[in-house]
């Protein structure tokens, strides 16, 4: 279905990916996560309405609601307008759609920051990305309309597939090599239900650069291997005489890299990094970070991302799977979930620089990006750059710091300038 003026007649599927978290999601696994724009001026709400609207027109894929079907759920046009409000609750909460017009995503602002939490059904960082920077450079032409004509950047209908992509290029006949071993889960006392405190750690890129051109490494495979050193050093249940578990960081991967894709719906796969400290003698931080890159080399392969995303492909459309009525899915898929989370540690999205063309830049100081935690990865990771900085987020249901705390005394060890901002919720600098 190609990219036109939607009206109360269309309808989509679900793709492939994005058919389990409408099954799966909850207040205790929301599957939403979170874009915000820093700015250098207050919000103004007013026009920040205005350009979501603005930004729908020029993206009706996201102008949806989700339905029930008998056997999965689906998409149709929604013609509500979108629900624009002051932040006044925690980072990357379930989007009630009762209370959101049925929207997926929900705008939010506060002072100098204007927010979008999304709902993982609806699409993945790497298209909520686009969407969301078309709304920021609707705002500043709006707010900013004498300084910005000469820019001259005019919206157009951008053409898209509403095609499922892994339907699309998944091969039939690949079998993933992925481990069955559970992962490590990180222990300690939880906050109450709802909570959720953001970590962000603002870091040069001009010194981190500096750093993995001296190591050989990129950027996500040194900070992979900060993170692994941070959950091994400071969670004294690693150090127990019980058989050892690994630590494994979820890796996601944006398959348009691999794949010829136009579509604005899931496109996404992952790697997963499983680091067994002693089994594997990593002693180390240079250690690890050598099995990390080795660990990377070997798994972001076009071949071995193929077998991974082919493999979860075959599982949705398993035609006993498909034969379930929604109903009892919803029962089944609940039961199982729990139980497939015990398999990562902790997930680790890197969605890289966001870019943003000429003079709007001068507006703007800085991009986070924040993805749920749950009760079973208790912490998740993310990361994004902007000019000079790039932003590494902690999101945690714990009750203590430990490990972002260890991740930023790394780096300030290591020469680096790291900064900290948070929501307050946790003290990461004692």
């Amino acid at each position: 279905m190609k990219n036109k003026k939607q009206n109360k007649l269309e309808w989509r599927r679900l793709d492939n990916s994005a058919k389990i978290f409408p099954i799966s999601s909850g207040k205790k696994y929301s599957t939403v996560f979170r874009l915000s724009a820093i700015l250098k001026e207050q919000v103004d709400p007013k026009i920040l309405t205005k350009a979501v609207k603005q930004a729908l027109e020029i993206y009706p894929y996201f102008k949806v609601r989700m339905k029930m079907g008998f056997f999965w759920y689906y998409l149709e046009y929604n013609p509500k307008e979108p629900i624009i409000e002051i932040e006044k609750d925690y980072p990357c909460k379930y989007i009630n759609p009762k209370t959101n017009n049925n929207y997926l995503f929900k705008v939010t602002y506060f002072e100098r920051k204007i927010n979008i939490d999304i709902y993982h059904s609806l699409t993945d960082g790497n298209s909520g990305t686009i969407f969301f920077k078309e709304i920021i450079y609707s705002y500043l032409e709006l707010k900013h309309e004498k300084e910005l004509k000469e820019e001259k950047r005019t919206p157009r209908k951008i053409e898209y597939d509403d095609e499922d992509s892994y339907i699309k290029n998944y091969d039939k006949k690949a079998k993933s090599n992925a481990s069955g071993k559970k992962a490590y889960i990180i222990k300690g006392k939880k906050m109450g239900l709802g909570i959720i405190a953001a970590t962000h750690e603002i870091i040069p890129i001009k010194q981190l650069k500096e750093i993995c051109k001296q190591k050989n490494v990129t950027i996500t495979q040194y900070l992979t291997a900060v993170l692994i050193y941070s959950i091994n050093k400071q969670d004294t249940n690693l150090k127990t005489g019980k058989k050892e578990k690994p630590i494994k960081v979820c890796i996601p991967v944006n398959l348009k890299k691999y794949f010829p894709s136009k579509t604005m719906s899931n496109f996404f796969s992952y790697i997963t990094v499983e680091a067994y400290i002693k089994k594997d003698n990593l002693k180390t931080f240079d250690e690890i970070l050598n099995f990390v890159k080795k660990d990377f080399e070997k798994r972001l392969t076009p071949e071995e991302i193929n077998k991974t995303m082919s493999t979860n492909v075959k599982l949705g459309t398993n035609i006993f799977i498909k034969a379930i009525p929604l109903i009892l899915k919803n029962t089944l898929v609940r039961l199982s979930y729990i139980e497939i989370r015990k398999y990562t540690t902790t997930t680790f999205s890197n969605i890289g620089r966001m870019g943003i063309i000429g003079k709007y830049k001068d507006y703007i100081e800085s991009f986070w990006m924040l993805i749920a935690p749950e009760p079973v990865e208790k912490i998740k990771c993310s990361a994004c750059s902007f000019e000079d900085n790039i932003v590494f987020t902690f999101t945690s249901i714990m009750q203590n710091a430990k490990i972002e705390r260890t991740f930023y005394e790394f780096l300030k060890g290591q020469g680096i300038n790291v900064k900290i901002e948070s929501n307050g919720v946790l003290n990461v600098i004692s």
